[in-house]
């Protein structure tokens, strides 16, 4: 079972998922949906084979310093289509960065602004994984996993998680949050990727050590461990088209430099938590976002933000291992170490 768990969500933040599966699908999108304002955001792309959408307008010598939608999807470069279908949801409701439109007349009898809302994306490489190489998201997913967005989601094998590997076993999306005196930080990140979360030597998570109280507990493991270590050699598959993605928020204010940094700090928690990482075959991708709900911080605070999203990411990683279940063929980690 997927476990639904309450969002610990800074400010407005809401996450929703949509999946197809059956019938040849395997796959989805998942969309992290800040209030109508939008949030400041930053990017840092680091694998060799990104698929993204609109990362240019994320510079921080643009026009554009907020977004109104980060989509997380299935898919491969197929799957970004799945960002058209938010962002025209988004600007019928007239959320978006205004670019003229109704006088206040027009406004006064209901007529929507016009707006372009700014929809970054990000896509993992999980085609064919269901049997169906032309079974992924599209627009129409896209705006189902919008509607779906609120203040509490599931992890696992759920939205732009339902198709992904992590070293042959089945990943999917987990989430972490961290608390610090200038702000809180969460972190949900896709885990698709062509490295192991598991050390081979011990059937350990990489994360596991990095975990807490609030996070997923790992399975006991044997005392006799070459078993699962044999179960895991077996899993592995050779390394394919993968990525892992994923946004880190906080409901400080912090400018789109700012942003960026966290995003970028943030790869380092991935780091710690899958091995290797950032190769030619991975497209690893992160967002930093700000609700802007909480003041700025001073630099002691920003460098307790940037060590509390690497932190949260790692924790992420190890919790969307641990929430994947079996599925489409492909064992996951609790299944191997409880065979």
């Amino acid at each position: 079972m997927v476990e639904r768990r309450s969002a610990p969500s800074p400010g407005p933040m809401r996450v929703g998922h949509a999946q197809r599966l059956g019938d040849g699908a395997l796959t989805g999108t998942t969309v992290v949906l800040p209030g109508p304002e939008g949030a400041v955001a930053g990017v840092d792309v680091r694998g060799g084979g990104p698929g993204t959408r609109e990362t240019d307008a994320l510079d921080p010598r643009t026009l554009v310093d907020r977004v109104h939608a980060v989509v997380l999807s299935g898919g491969s470069a197929y799957g970004l289509a799945a960002a058209t279908g938010v962002m025209d949801a988004l600007g019928a409701a007239g959320v978006g960065f205004p670019v003229g439109g109704p006088d206040e007349a027009g406004a006064a009898t209901g007529a929507v602004p016009w707006v372009v809302p700014i929809v970054p994306a990000a896509v993992v490489f999980d085609l064919g994984r269901g049997g169906d190489f032309r079974a992924r998201p599209d627009a129409a997913l896209g705006a189902e996993a919008l509607a779906a967005a609120g203040e509490s989601w599931e992890d696992g094998v759920v939205g732009a998680g339902t198709g992904t590997l992590v070293g042959g076993l089945k990943g999917g999306v987990g989430t972490a949050t961290a608390a610090t005196d200038a702000g809180e930080v969460t972190a949900l990140v896709v885990v698709n990727a062509a490295g192991s979360a598991v050390d081979p030597r011990t059937g350990e998570l990489w994360a596991a050590r990095h975990l807490t109280a609030a996070d997923r507990t790992p399975p006991p493991l044997p005392d006799d461990r070459s078993g699962l270590i044999a179960r895991l050699a077996a899993a592995a598959a050779p390394p394919t088209l993968n990525t892992t993605i994923g946004v880190v928020w906080t409901d400080a204010t912090l400018t789109v430099a700012q942003c960026s940094k966290l995003a970028a700090v943030g790869h380092d928690g991935l780091a710690r938590a899958i091995r290797p990482v950032h190769g030619m075959t991975d497209g690893d991708t992160l967002f930093g976002l700000a609700t802007t709900a909480g003041p700025a911080p001073d630099l002691a605070g920003l460098q307790a933000i940037l060590t509390a999203g690497a932190d949260a990411v790692t924790r992420a990683v190890g919790n969307a291992v641990l929430a994947a279940t079996s599925v489409g063929g492909y064992r996951c980690y609790a299944d191997l170490v409880r065979p």
